[in-house]
């Protein structure tokens, strides 16, 4: 296969629809705006109703965004595993290991599965649960 004999796949282009270009095109005239009035004279932003109240106003406001939320990043006990006996596991560890992505405002080890092995975890916040396994194996759950 050559450079000139490159073609794009079926259907991937599209002619774009030229309206308003006489009748016989099926898309003159009115260009597909239909008859008079507001909408085919102009532009009508998004949910505005003709006057009426719009719907986004008459429904009730709910709720608000707590500026102070920190969102951790999760770590289930089952994927502690991974880690050979005795390790010490920091959250740098979990980052380069691709357990977790980022550490986003810290690192929540939930008890999700079993642990079987001695670990030493750091991190900002653990359950109660998972805590309990940890040191149940003779590890430890340090926060840091």
């Amino acid at each position: 296969m050559k450079l000139h004999e490159l073609k794009p796949a079926e259907g991937s282009r599209q002619v774009r629809n030229r309206v308003g270009r006489g009748t016989s095109s099926g898309n003159g005239k009115t260009a597909g705006r239909g008859q008079k009035g507001q909408k085919a004279r102009g532009k009508v932003r998004l949910g505005f109703e003709g006057g009426q109240m719009p719907l986004f106003r008459r429904m009730p406001k709910r709720g608000f965004k707590n500026i102070n939320r920190k969102e951790y990043a999760i770590v289930n006990l089952e994927t502690l595993n991974k880690f050979e006996d005795g390790a010490e596991v920091t959250p740098a560890l979990l980052v380069e290991s691709g357990i977790i992505k980022d550490e986003k405002d810290g690192i929540k080890v939930l008890g999700n599965g079993t642990l079987n092995k001695q670990l030493t975890v750091k991190a900002s916040k653990f359950s109660a649960s998972a805590k309990e396994a940890i040191e149940s194996k003779g590890g430890k759950a340090e926060v840091i």
